[in-house]
């Protein structure tokens, strides 16, 4: 079937009362809980799965296919011994399939130059209203390359010493601060006994984005324990007084001047600014309408927005700021904000900006932080799209790492091989226009082989699945009108051999030999997620394995990607693919 043909099909099937459509571009979005095996999210390099990867299965099959295309000599693989991996295969399984720049990881540039992997609420496990809080979920975050986490920090009624750390409004369990300093300490001193000095094995700076909901009294017991736990892993005061207080043009500390400190992002509050108890919505939960009311109630009469100073004073170069006008990007600098301002807003309320502003807030934010959350309907974790607030320069895209979504995969796709730090493109920086896309029209192909050592999906035998690829083009902007899925033929394995020509393999194993294009506006920030699925006829197909690549980084040549599954761990599967970009 020709790609034309194929978008006509689709699009039919948009009037198919009977379709699968609709159901399965919703769990296309989805993904299965995290865990401390996971190890993939937040892009860092290391792998904890002890599965080398010239240790993955190169099928007969596929064997053949390098001979066959002349990727490979004859002589260098051993088609009589499929088993028998050669050092030719050795050399091309090991070859990276992504590459970062180096140029990319250069750490010499101001702060706010920089997209930075981030985590939203944590110290949640699973659901965001009824889940579970734990010190681990900052583990698993920070070895899978988060560089900013979040903390809730509240009183703590049973021991006014010791804060604790849960989701307001909600019927999550709670831990305490000091835990969670801990183990962020810990990772900490494990990443840099484990730093090694090359792209992708470096120990960078951790943020911490601190939400803070206690009294002054439990503000000063945050700030002793943070000094307490963290020592002088903690960034206190700032590295050079040289420029610190100066604002837009002015010099933002330097990636890296920071090291590899904990620095923390502390709220400063300005009068009118906006309140998270204005975005109820009908869709919150019951108990989370009960607790926002009782919690507002327990507000009045209160100062409202008090931060102590001692707590203000480790915010070095980073203060939190929910705007109450458009004056951070409409003039030369916000009404009546701090020093190092961060704009913390959530994607609804910055996607209300972008239709008219879009340019204007890239070029804010080619100076100052921006950090973009998820709305408070996502209460199961599911993920807000990065792509498009990356594409405006918004340095910390805060996602929900308690799903291996399509927004994780994303993040993933765009930190991997980096230490969690990825320099933005010219035109986000300073002195560039805000606007990524050139106008150029390009053509992506992917030139799909096969697959070896395809997953089989629970509750479904290794003979029963019929495997297809299925990839969605990402583009900051076409996010309202997506490129067509490109979709290659479900494999279908031949049980009687003698009415297949060449090789047969089994369903595990397939050959698709097909090539998916795509036509696009030229831009830095185009990915392409990569999905294994099983054809079935009267079910939603499943996922079988994933992979997300930034076309950046893709080289031009034949590779193998190891895939993943929906927790984020690597599987033995890996599917070879050639990327081609051309002028449409």
């Amino acid at each position: 079937m020709t790609e034309s043909a194929r978008d006509l099909a689709s699009h039919l099937a948009s009037f198919n009362p009977f379709t699968k459509k609709k159901r399965e571009d919703v769990e296309d979005e989805l993904g299965e809980a995290t865990d401390l095996a996971t190890v993939a999210g937040g892009g860092h390099s290391a792998r904890a799965t002890g599965i080398t990867k010239h240790q993955l299965k190169v099928s007969h099959a596929l064997q053949s296919y390098l001979v066959h295309q002349k990727i490979l000599r004859k002589h260098d693989v051993d088609l009589d011994e499929p088993d028998h991996v050669t050092l030719a295969l050795n050399a091309l399984v090991d070859k990276p399939h992504i590459e970062v720049p180096p140029s990319l990881t250069d750490r010499s540039h101001p702060l706010p130059e920089y997209f930075i992997s981030s985590s939203h609420n944590t110290y949640l496990i699973a659901h965001q209203l009824i889940g579970s809080s734990s010190a681990e979920a900052y583990e698993t975050a920070l070895n899978t390359g988060s560089r900013c986490v979040e903390i809730d920090a509240w009183d703590n009624d049973e021991d006014a010493e010791e804060p604790k750390v849960t989701h307001g409004y909600t019927l999550v369990s709670h831990i305490s601060f000091r835990s969670v300093c801990e183990t962020i300490r810990d990772c900490v001193d494990k990443e840099a006994a484990e730093a090694v000095n090359q792209q992708g094995q470096r120990a960078a700076p951790i943020l911490l984005s601190l939400e803070n909901h206690c009294s002054a009294k439990g503000q000063m017991r945050l700030v002793k324990i943070m000094k307490e736990v963290w020592g002088d892993r903690l960034l206190s005061a700032a590295v050079r007084q040289e420029g610190h207080d100066e604002q837009d043009g002015g010099e933002h500390i330097r990636l890296e001047e920071l090291g590899s400190k904990i620095a923390v992002i502390v709220e400063y509050h300005i009068v009118g600014e906006a309140s998270d108890d204005d975005n109820d919505s009908s869709d919150d939960e019951e108990e989370e309408k009960q607790g926002k009311r009782a919690y507002k109630e327990k507000k009045k009469g209160a100062p409202a927005g008090i931060i102590i100073p001692e707590l203000a004073e480790l915010g070095v170069y980073a203060q939190s700021v929910k705007p109450s006008d458009n004056s951070w990007y409409e003039e030369p600098a916000l009404k009546n904000g701090p020093h190092h301002h961060l704009i913390n807003v959530s994607e609804s309320g910055l996607a209300s900006h972008m239709a008219t502003a879009s340019d204007k807030i890239g070029r804010h934010n080619a100076h100052h932080l921006m950090r973009v959350f998820p709305k408070g309907t996502r209460i199961s974790s599911k993920n807000l799209d990065p792509v498009p607030f990356w594409g405006i320069g918004a340095q910390i895209c805060a996602l929900n790492w308690q799903t291996f979504g399509a927004g994780m995969q994303l993040n993933e796709a765009l930190f991997s091989g980096t230490d969690g730090y990825v320099l933005k493109p010219s035109a986000l920086r300073h002195g560039g226009t805000g606007k990524l896309s050139t106008g150029i029209k390009k053509k992506l192909r992917l030139h799909v082989a096969g697959a070896s050592d395809v997953p089989v999906p629970e509750g479904l035998q290794a003979d029963e699945i019929k495997p297809y690829v299925t990839c969605m083009l990402i583009h900051p902007d076409n996010l309202s009108n997506p490129p067509p899925k490109r979709k290659t033929e479900p494999y279908k394995h031949h049980h009687l051999g003698f009415l297949h020509r060449g090789e047969n393999p089994p369903p595990t194993d397939p050959i698709w030999d097909e090539t998916l294009e795509w036509e696009y506006e030229e831009n830095e920030l185009v990915f392409l997620r990569i999905l294994i699925k099983s054809d079935e006829s009267f079910a939603a197909n499943p996922t079988c394995a994933v992979a997300a690549v930034r076309l950046l980084y893709a080289p031009e040549a034949w590779r193998f990607i190891r895939m993943l599954d929906l927790k984020g761990r690597e599987t033995k599967c890996s599917l070879l693919v050639r990327f081609e970009v051309v002028d449409a």
